[in-house]
Order: structure tokens, then C-alpha cells, then sequence
């Protein structure tokens, strides 16, 4: 049901953030304990503060009451997708060139599911990251159907 009530909501706000020169990073509908949850991320290249945050999620009711495709009582929350942003399509993963990520995979590849370090190349099949392991650097490809979670990242 979470995955219907997210592409649905997509359809009905997508126009709303364009017009705000926006981008819809994430949609979310979950139950935590006895509270739904609506949960709207978005992005932009100047970020996202409190006040767009609030004029998004004004319109965003608006137009979710006028369609109403969630019966139930729930909470709608709309927030910045933060410096450690999801990277959920493949235009996100060609944004983020150059930047340190997080990655996560299905099963082991070369004996690690996680892998954290620069994004150096991106194609349709696939990533390649830059590890580094104290002054060794390594570059790990990693194919898309292999990755279970993926994220920015900050490095220390």
C-alpha cells in the first residue's frame, strides 16, 4: 500500500515542486506505531530551508486533500533530503560525480557489502567508486542490480 500511496502522491505534487524549481527526492508512507506517515523530501541546488519546506507542504496538503488518496488519518511531513541524500535514480547518480558515497550491496562484492569513498563513474549498468584504505587506493565497480542502498556521504 506504501508504494501505491507514494506514486500516486508523485503524480499529484511532482507538477507543484517542478513549478518551484524544485526536485521530489524521496516519498515515504510508513506506519510507526499507531501514526501514519507522509513523508515528502526534496532537494534543490541552492538547498532547501524551513520557509520552502513550510510553502511546499501548504501546497502540497492543498492538493492531497483535493484528491484524497489516503483515507486514513496521517501526519504529512516535508523536509530537506540533508547533506546525506538518498541516491534513488539514475540522474542522481550522474549529479554526484566526484562526491563521496555510501553504498550497500545485496551480497559480497570483493568480500565487502559496504563500500564508502568517491563516485568516479557512472553508466547505465553500472558505478565505480574510489576506495581508499589508509594510503591505498583502490576503485570498485559496482553493478546497479547489485546495490541495495546508496546515499552522499561525508568523509572524514
Amino acid at each position: 500500500m506504501g508504494n501505491v500511496i507514494a506514486k500516486v502522491t508523485d503524480e499529484w505534487i511532482s507538477p507543484i515542486l517542478k513549478d518551484m524549481n524544485l526536485e521530489l527526492v524521496d516519498i515515504q508512507y510508513v506506519k510507526e506505531g499507531k501514526n501514519r506517515f507522509l513523508r515528502i523530501f526534496i532537494d534543490s541546488p541552492e538547498g532547501v530551508d524551513l520557509d520552502t519546506c513550510t510553502a511546499v507542504s501548504e501546497k502540497i496538503s492543498a492538493a492531497l486533500d483535493e484528491h484524497d488518496p489516503i483515507k486514513e488519518t496521517y501526519f504529512l511531513e516535508v523536509s530537506s533530503a540533508g547533506a546525506e541524500r538518498p541516491l534513488k535514480k539514475y540522474e542522481d547518480f550522474e549529479k554526484s560525480v566526484g562526491k563521496d558515497v555510501h553504498l550497500t550491496t545485496y551480497v559480497p562484492v570483493n568480500g565487502s557489502k559496504v563500500f564508502e569513498g568517491k563516485l568516479t563513474h557512472v553508466n547505465h549498468e553500472s558505478v565505480t567508486i574510489e576506495v581508499r584504505n589508509k594510503t591505498k587506493v583502490d576503485y570498485v565497480t559496482l553493478p546497479f542490480d547489485k546495490i541495495a542502498s546508496s546515499r552522499l556521504a561525508i568523509i572524514f
